[in-house]
């Protein structure tokens, strides 16, 4: 079985998401970008966009509004300044 990225996507109101996924693709203030298990930590700022959440089969989206993604050994932390899930 590959690696799973643990990823929490927190908003000032709540926490929407907190798993383990096969990938998640947001999108950085410099470009867009994906994180898989294992990825070299870093810290970004996040432009207005889609968060797609991958895991199996399945894709979650969820649209964000600023905020900052963090990438840590532990895993995926998006701490958005709005978030919710796409329709």
């Amino acid at each position: 079985m590959a690696d799973k990225l643990h990823f929490s996507l927190v908003s000032p109101e709540r926490e929407l998401f907190s798993g383990l996924v096969d990938q998640v693709d947001a999108p950085g203030s410099e470009g867009d970008f994906g994180v898989l298990a294992n990825h070299a930590p870093f810290m970004t700022a996040l432009k207005e966009g889609p968060v797609r959440v991958r895991d199996g089969g399945t894709t979650t989206v969820f649209n964000v509004r600023g905020g900052f993604a963090d990438v840590t050994p532990d895993g995926l932390t998006i701490l958005a300044e709005h978030a919710a899930e796409a329709n």
